[in-house]
């Protein structure tokens, strides 16, 4: 029964799951996510620390053309050094500073007046597209595959 229970820990079968509980949206001038990382388990387990990341999926062109870019936009790494025993429920809470990346159009569009309108259009034209999405994951000592979760995010 040992060896299956490593096994089953190794690749997070039956282990701690994460799932983060984030606002919709925030405004891009805050430059801070509040949020919280909820922790569970099926089985007793050592958390090392947790990693909570804004990411940008920026893509730009059409068909044979698309390019797509990731950025990391803003990390944290929050020291856990605790156990979490079966049917046990963790809930940290973080504060995610981060700093948005223009892009040449986005610049031009910040502007405003005939210069705004031609970063505009450039944007349209490379079909220049963004989403952000909020990643954490937490450092569980006996498995290979951390556990993690993602959530989009819209910034206004």
């Amino acid at each position: 029964m040992g060896i299956f229970k490593k096994f089953k820990d190794k690749l997070g079968i039956g282990g701690v799951k994460v799932e983060l509980k984030i606002p919709g949206q925030i405004e891009k001038q805050s430059g801070m996510i509040n949020g919280t990382v909820i922790l569970t388990t099926k089985s007793d387990q050592e958390i090392k620390d947790i990693t909570v990341q804004l990411i940008e999926e920026f893509s730009t062109g059409r068909g044979d053309d698309k390019e797509e870019k990731e950025f990391e936009l803003g990390e944290i790494k929050i020291p856990a050094g605790f156990s979490i025993t079966t049917g046990e429920t963790k809930e940290i809470e973080f504060s995610l500073p981060f700093q948005l990346v223009n892009s040449n159009a986005d610049d031009l569009k910040e502007m405003g007046g005939a210069l705004g309108t031609l970063g505009k259009l450039g944007k349209f034209a490379n079909n220049e597209k963004s989403s952000f999405f909020v990643d954490a994951e937490a450092d569980v000592v006996s498995a290979a595959l951390d556990p993690s979760d993602k959530k989009e995010i819209k910034l206004v």
